[in-house]
């Protein structure tokens, strides 16, 4: 019950229904921490594009849906903690791909 109730006050702020990974530890006495990260990035890039979920068939030609580079950018700022980028245009191109293997393609 501690736990539900330190987790909710934390993310209390967050959209509800947003996935949010966490990393708990539970000590011998009991006792918690936990750390939250960024929704991931394929929800992020779902819900930027107006999509319920991604292509069936990655790879193929025909894309489900588009993002702008923009909203890669304003997702890659969300997400820039978690990713393994140095930059901002770097966490774009990341994102891109991830984008583009979920059948969404990306544009200027």
């Amino acid at each position: 019950m501690e736990f539900c109730k330190a987790f909710n006050a934390e993310t209390q702020k967050v959209e509800q229904g947003m996935p949010i990974p966490t990393v708990i530890t539970v000590y011998t006495d009991r006792s918690f921490s936990f750390t939250t990260k960024s929704p991931p990035a394929s929800f992020l890039i779902k819900k930027a594009a107006g999509l319920d979920k991604g292509s069936g068939e990655v790879g193929r030609t025909d894309n489900i849906g588009s993002i702008s580079m923009q909203n890669l950018r304003e997702i890659a700022e969300v997400k820039k903690a978690d990713l393994n980028a140095n930059d901002v245009d770097a966490a774009c191109r990341i994102l891109a791909g991830t984008a583009r293997s979920m059948g969404i393609s990306v544009s200027d």
